[in-house]
């Protein structure tokens, strides 16, 4: 074989090669995070696989609600994942779906130490008081519903404003917020202020065990972490 043919076949081979690593990052990037309120082909896939494998008998309608999240969490326990009832990188590959590993949220740097500040203490305490049992992802959550009302004109501006308004927290009427949190609430605390959302914008949580106002359930259910569903 002479040298063109060498270069030729080399051309061709990285060619190829390129051609198939464009191809699977691209459908990598073609699997979100699923979660409550999710839809489209992606929800079908893991639908259809879930119904394969006896855990989901609902319809195969790229909708995420209620009985696609039981699923999710039923496949989830007996698969050895936290049970959040969230598709992510693990439960994908469980499912014998590909997925690139999960970046690092938007603006998130992870805690480094218990630093606390006024804000830090203020939102600790409620995060504490509001869901003290809840998964660590939960804690978060509820901390970053807390700042999603800060910025949202139909709410308080400032921090203590919304955690003190009207008692819409039930800690705030108990009296639970000025209980001394502990170190996992603080942590939760610090990365919700440095930016995590794992309630995607949300500015509602409840506990759908407990009674709520009616009003309540006519918010978009976006995500469920522990006792709480989070909403908008």
């Amino acid at each position: 074989m002479n040298q063109k043919k060498v270069f030729n076949t080399i051309l061709f081979l990285a060619v190829i090669f390129a051609t198939f690593f464009i191809a699977v990052s691209s459908g990598a990037q073609q699997k979100p995070t699923l979660y409550w309120g999710s839809s489209g082909s992606d929800v079908r896939e893991v639908q259809q696989r879930l119904s394969n494998w006896g855990y989901y008998n609902g319809p195969i309608d790229g909708v995420f609600g209620a009985t696609t999240s039981k699923a999710v969490k039923d496949f989830q326990r007996k698969n050895n994942i936290p049970a959040d009832g969230i598709v992510g990188a693990s439960t994908y590959n469980a499912l014998g779906i590909s997925t690139p590993a999960p970046a690092a949220p938007a603006g998130y740097q992870p805690t480094k130490g218990v630093s606390v500040g006024d804000d830090t203490m203020l939102l600790a305490r409620a995060i504490h008081a509001e869901a003290e049992s809840e998964p660590y992802i939960g804690k978060v959550a509820v901390g970053a519903v807390l700042l999603n009302r800060v910025t949202h004109p139909s709410f308080p501006q400032t921090l203590s404003g919304v955690v003190y308004q009207g008692r819409a927290l039930e800690s705030v009427a108990n009296g639970r917020v000025n209980t001394q949190p502990n170190d996992d609430s603080v942590r939760a605390a610090r990365d919700a202020l440095n930016g995590w959302d794992p309630s995607y914008g949300c500015l509602y949580f409840w506990n759908p065990s407990k009674p709520v106002s009616a009003w309540i359930w006519t918010r978009q259910i976006v995500v469920e972490y522990g006792q709480h569903v989070f909403g908008k």
